[in-house]
């Protein structure tokens, strides 16, 4: 119907400001409409919800106007026959229906913008009622084009009372799948957006702007356009208002537009992530909506891995949802001694047990001065723990929906949905609750509860706060006693990951783990990725530079320890580490070549290995294809990087178990000397990065000087050794080392090497950037750093081509103040300015 039919079916001849009457009708209208079913609103299913107007169902208050009053009138009307008063209902309805989209088609002609404002706050808060009808009433105002056009104009409006008239109307229409789209398109999201930016505004009208775009953004297509910063800023503002409902309505919305991968980049550059962990964790108490609706959206975040080690970082932690039945297997140590959560048992110092056991209910509550402190984790290692216990023996851990299918094929669709379905706890309770898990029958709970420790494991903090909830334990005997690989590869990636620690990495042997996984390597059939985790581990669990750093610093190995890592790795594991480092790609290669250095470090006579092809391991290791490429285009520069990272640390293994073998009078005499040292030397020449040649240089001279004794600097390799190593560290030791005693160390270095004629110094020393940080060095106040310094520009000038570069360091204006205050060494300063052309 358009507004030209509206006027033909007003009566009036002009516009009058909107009787009580009228109103009241509407209302009543929307009274007797039949209630809203399923079918005719598009409510979507949690956590998308369409929120109704509750404050404002006062309105719909039973008005004693007149079209209450029996269209009869007098005692007669109690003498009609049935059919006469079947007849007269009909009537009254037509003429209801009638007078209905007259008085419609006349609220929509009055929000016309040549009206007078106040007659069209009253014609908009006459819709607004009249929509909370249901469908049908939305549908009745709607069928008139143009009508959102003039709604949203109505938003621009300075009146509250038009405001939230307004944008309660979009609410209702907006809940409506076939309006949706249209509401979008008018311009409302502009206009809400702008009503929302306004620097005071009222509660209401906040509500129900918001809960118009939470109802918009059920649409996939309208959260593509509302995922706006302006609106997610807003949104994330309105997280912290004292409404609640306001408060409920910002979550709803970011819930939806987390349900599109493609908004969720913008919404952690926003800031989503920190303010809905804290809703979450409850620091700020909030209702069961917000942290529902919170809880959403970082679920739906913590789908991508990177933004997941983010939700982590808040404090929150992913658990597997896997039904109430699987924690009936838990049974609790109801009658034994207490001990903390990783299993170290609390001393018993009482003489004799309490006559009704309260010294074990109040252990605790009275620490002898003596006894240590418990420390932060361990603390809340052991509330978490009795949290999770005391709701696991309740029953109350987990409440697991039933879902009745109606179609044979559901019930196994909506079962794998429930295997992959997550929640989230607070890092206390999350811990907690894997440690839990891991203790259970179940071999689908467990293996996702290890899938879970591995994700959670992302800094030192969570893997201690681990190691002390007791989960390597558990972790240990899956891996002894679970043959099945489902639950074995979860399991070593939690331990892998749990091992980048260094304290749960003792943690770890100490539950005897590395003998299980030798075992498993030793097995042929096992499969590649099971294989390079395997080795992650242990090359974690026996790092040579760990050992020998235990040696210095914690005392020596214990016996005990020692024979079992000696047994451990017998001939039969070198042997097949040999055999995998000899096939395996250079990640595998790697971890190998570490393993067997560490049975170089505990085995000095190195018989078992000497005794294997160690020396084609060591050849392929030193052969990198990516030092024989030249560097790439600016697009795959990134990943040549990489590759070179990758390649400096087998290079760096396989440098610094050459060098150990080198000790062996048996190995020397099998070994090529000029092949190895002419991969070292070109390596060294190569442009891998500096902090990896640290062992080729080193290992290159030892070689070196066991077939030629010469230590003079002018010998080939110990030239090479200089050029390529030793001087490019000098250089980065004076341009970032912080301490003045390392800059000067380095200065006097380097003016020894360039004085004592080491071919092509010079120019390897400019060549690497050292004539900034020499010129810089002169305004030190280290008389022996100055003067070394200008021994080495002078020498540095001596070659025309470094004069522009010792210009354009300043190092002019620094030799002229030098030489004006005739400081010590004012006479080289001079005799630098006169070779500079200047």
């Amino acid at each position: 119907m358009s507004l030209s039919t509206v006027s033909s079916t007003v009566p009036c001849s002009r516009l009058s400001p909107i009787s009580t009457t009228q109103t009241k009708f509407l209302t009543l209208l929307a009274k007797t409409q039949p209630r809203r079913r399923r079918h005719d609103l598009s409510f979507t299913p949690s956590p998308i919800l369409i929120q109704p107007n509750h404050h404002l169902r006062h309105a719909f208050s039973n008005p004693k106007s007149s079209f209450h009053r029996p269209h009869c009138s007098g005692e007669a009307g109690h003498s009609d026959t049935t059919e006469q008063s079947s007849v007269t209902s009909v009537d009254d309805n037509e003429e209801a229906r009638r007078s209905e989209s007259s008085y419609v088609a006349l609220f929509v002609r009055m929000l016309g913008l040549d009206n007078d404002p106040l007659d069209r706050e009253q014609a908009v808060e006459a819709l607004w009622k009249y929509s909370l009808g249901g469908k049908k009433c939305v549908d009745a105002i709607m069928q008139f084009h143009g009508c959102l056009n003039l709604i949203v104009a109505l938003l621009k409006s300075d009146s509250t009372s038009t405001c939230e008239a307004a944008a309660g109307l979009l609410r209702s229409i907006a809940s409506v799948n076939l309006y949706r789209e249209l509401v979008a398109e008018s311009g409302a999201l502009e206009e809400i957006t702008a009503l929302l930016s306004r620097p005071s505004l009222a509660t209401v009208v906040k509500e129900q702007s918001i809960c118009a775009l939470w109802n918009l953004t059920v649409d996939e297509g309208v959260r593509e356009k509302a995922a706006d910063f302006d609106i997610l800023k807003l949104l994330i503002t309105f997280l912290e208002d004292d409404d609640v409902n306001v408060k409920e309505a910002a979550g709803g919305v970011l819930a939806n537009l987390a349900l599109s991968s493609s908004n969720h980049k913008i919404m952690v550059e926003v800031g989503v992530i920190p303010k809905l962990a804290k809703l979450l964790k409850g620091e700020n108490k909030g209702s069961k909506v917000i942290r529902k609706e919170a809880r959403n959206v970082l679920l739906e975040l913590a789908k991508d891995e990177y933004y997941r080690i983010l939700v982590i970082e808040e404090g929150v932690v992913p658990i597997p949802v896997i039904g109430a039945d699987a924690y009936k297997s838990f049974r609790p140590d109801l009658y034994s001694w207490p001990s903390l959560p990783d299993g170290i048992k609390v001393e018993q110092t009482a003489k004799s047990p309490s006559r009704f056991g309260a010294s074990e209910l109040l252990l605790g509550l009275n620490v002898d001065e003596d006894v240590d402190e418990v420390d932060e984790a361990k603390t809340k290692a052991i509330v978490g723990r009795t949290n999770q216990q005391f709701l696991a023996r309740i029953g109350a851990i987990e409440f697991e929906k039933e879902i009745k299918s109606e179609r044979p094929g559901e019930s196994h669709k909506n079962q794998n949905q429930n295997q992959q379905q997550l929640t989230l706890l607070p890092c206390v309770d999350g811990v907690a609750r894997l440690v839990l898990i891991l203790g259970l029958a179940d071999e689908v709970a467990v293996s996702r509860a290890a899938e879970s420790v591995a994700d959670a494991c992302i800094n030192e903090e969570m893997r201690v706060s681990f190691m002390e909830a007791g989960a390597v334990k558990p972790l240990v005997q899956l891996l002894a006693n679970n043959n099945k690989e489902g639950v074995k590869i979860p399991v070593i990636r939690a331990l892998k990951n749990l091992s980048l620690s260094r304290t749960v990495c003792k943690r770890i042997e100490g539950e005897g783990a590395v003998p299980f996984f030798i075992n498993l390597l030793k097995q042929p059939e096992i499969s590649l990725s099971i294989t390079e985790q395997i080795l992650d581990v242990l090359a974690h669990l026996l790092d040579p530079s760990k050992e020998m750093e235990s040696k210095f610093y914690e005392g020596p190995v214990n016996g005990s320890k020692a024979d079992t890592r000696k047994e451990a790795l017998d001939g039969s594991v070198i042997s097949r580490l040999v055999q995998i480092a000899k096939t395996a790609s250079p990640n595998l290669l790697r971890k190998a070549i570490s393993v067997i250095e560490f049975g170089a470090v505990i085995d000095p006579t190195m018989d078992t290995i000497i005794s294997e092809d160690i020396t084609t391991v060591l050849d392929v290791a030193l052969r990198q294809r990516v030092l024989d490429e030249p560097e790439n285009e600016d697009e795959e520069l990134e990943k040549h990087l990489l590759e070179l990272e990758e390649a400096g640390l087998t290079i760096s293994a396989a440098s610094r178990l050459l060098t150990k073998l080198l000790d062996s009078e048996s190995f020397r005499q099998t070994l090529d000397v000029t092949l190895f040292s002419e991969l070292l030397r070109k390596i060294l020449r190569s442009n891998l990065p500096l902090h990896y040649k640290d062992w080729v240089a080193s290992c290159l001279v030892k070689l070196t000087s066991l077939s030629s004794p010469s230590s003079s600097l002018n010998n080939p390799v110990n030239v090479e050794v200089t050029l390529y190593k030793t001087i490019p560290s000098l250089v980065e030791q004076m341009s970032f080392s912080s301490t003045p005693e390392a800059k000067e160390a380095a200065v006097l270095e380097l003016n020894k090497i360039v004085s004592e004629g080491v071919p092509e110094a010079t120019q390897a020393l400019a060549s690497h950037g050292g004539v900034e940080p020499l010129v810089k060095l002169l305004e030190e106040r280290n008389e022996r750093c100055v003067e070394a310094s200008l021994s080495v520009l002078y020498n540095l000038s001596m070659d025309s081509e470094n004069h522009t570069a010792i210009i354009r360091a300043g190092a002019v204006p620094v030799l002229r103040r030098i030489v004006m205050s005739q400081r010590p060494q004012w006479e080289k300063a001079l005799r630098l300015l006169r070779d500079l052309p200047v």
